[in-house]
């Protein structure tokens, strides 16, 4: 703009038709993977569907091909595609208001934080959007607790071996894995690993410092594999002698995916800190923090803030799926399908020598393998069935909590079929 030139002018250059993609003459991008590296960095592996819609446990790509989905969002979509009861709460709540931030009380906040609190057992709620930020919003109130015995050292946070707590700075400090980390040090300080089960390296990591230790009851991401109730008994009476918090991580195993509500109360873990996310929005971004009376009063005005966090239509979702799991007893179809998935794997590992172990937790079910998983997900896509590779020799199966026995069974057959071709194509080439 000239010297000089009025506002106004430039404003109405930086809008004229040649300046401006007008929409009525756009052509929509194709939705390709050629499309998706020219739009997007390219930090996602992203299979090769374009998704239209979705029914049930069963997605739909925009070709209409239709693909069991045994890995239901990464844990998200407990009730499936499709729930009318989910799709009409957030339509009602979102015709009344969809934003209006934390200056401002509104129903499905405290609607759902009573609903958590009488699930939990617990004192107090912070809610937020991701399970990255929950863990973030954990670490900082573990911090600020042990702030108040006036050591400045007390501010230790230690994770166990093997976890995976999200991706923020903080959540990626606590897991610390080379492959999340690598180019982004340095990590957040005071931070620490406990070798995962290890009551010898629990005993020595630690002490006086500790402000929190953080535990995933199962650990999804790592392969499906579930802290020992040694291990847990002896944390407690160390938090005693010592007095940090135990933290739960339940955003991959909460929301009834393992057969309760908290996968933690199976092991008696007694948590002062629970983070919730993943299916607590019905699909929407929500995620929690739950504390004990311990905590209850860490936090003061301004300490801690989320200008979406409790956003009213994710609230009035998270409501409508808590209401479900309990209506349609979907803990117990958990229960049920999980474990007839498990002895029906196990057949398969009698004849079928690349299955090495099954662990099954409800509907959060690990099949190490004696190859890169990847190998079986892909095979099992080309026969439209979705399934996850973690861990590097993990099949994991995080289905909707709504699976049915033939729809399991859909996927055991599938899982068969591939590995006898294999075997099969393993001989032919001999």
């Amino acid at each position: 703009m000239n010297q000089g030139q009025p506002l106004g002018h430039a404003y109405k250059e930086a809008i004229s038709p040649e300046n401006v993609l007008i929409e009525e003459t756009m052509t929509p991008l194709p939705v390709t993977p050629e499309t998706e590296k020219q739009l997007f960095f390219h930090n996602y592996a992203r299979l090769p569907i374009a998704v239209s819609h979705g029914e049930g446990v069963w997605l739909v790509g925009d070709d209409g091909t239709r693909y069991l989905d045994m890995i239901a969002g990464i844990g998200v979509n407990a009730l499936g595609y499709g729930d009318k009861r989910l799709s009409e709460a957030i339509s009602r709540q979102a015709e009344k208001i969809i934003h209006a931030s934390n200056l401002f009380m509104m129903q499905p906040q405290f609607e759902l934080a009573e609903k958590l609190l009488a699930l939990s057992g617990l004192s107090k709620v912070f809610l937020a959007n991701s399970g990255a930020e929950a863990i973030e919003a954990a670490i900082k109130i573990a911090r600020k607790w042990a702030c108040q015995f006036g050591d400045p050292d007390k501010n230790e946070v230690l994770s166990l071996s093997n976890c995976f707590h999200g991706r923020t700075y903080g959540a990626m400090s606590l897991t610390a894995k080379p492959k999340y980390v690598d180019g982004f040090e340095p990590l957040l300080t005071g931070t620490g690993r406990i070798i995962f089960n290890n009551i010898n390296d629990l005993e020595e990591k630690v002490s006086a410092k500790t402000a929190a230790v953080f535990v995933e009851a199962v650990q999804g991401e790592g392969g499906i594999h579930r802290v020992s109730q040694e291990f847990i008994d002896r944390l407690k009476q160390l938090r005693e002698q010592y007095n940090f918090l135990i933290v739960a991580d339940e955003i991959q195993a909460g929301c009834g995916r393992t057969g309760t509500f908290f996968s933690y109360t199976q092991l008696n873990a007694e948590a002062d800190l629970v983070c919730l996310a993943k299916p607590l929005g019905g699909g929407l971004p929500l995620s929690a923090v739950i504390g004990s009376e311990k905590v209850a009063d860490v936090l003061s005005y301004g300490n801690h803030g989320s200008t979406f966090g409790g956003n009213p239509v994710a609230c009035a979702a998270g409501i409508a799926m808590i209401e479900a799991i309990h209506d349609d007893r979907l803990m117990e179809n958990a229960e049920t399908i999980g474990s007839f998935i498990r002895d029906e794997i196990k057949k398969l590992a009698a004849k079928h020598p690349q299955i090495l172990e099954i662990r099954q937790y409800g509907l959060m079910i690990g099949i190490t393998v004696d190859k890169e998983a990847k190998y079986y997900a892909s095979k099992a896509l080309e026969k439209n069935v979705l399934v996850n590779a973690t861990s590097i020799n993990v099949i994991r199966l995080l289905p909707p909590l709504t699976i049915s026995r033939e729809e399991a069974q859909y996927c055991i057959t599938t899982l068969d079929e591939i590995l006898t071709e294999e075997k099969q194509a393993a001989t032919a080439t001999e």
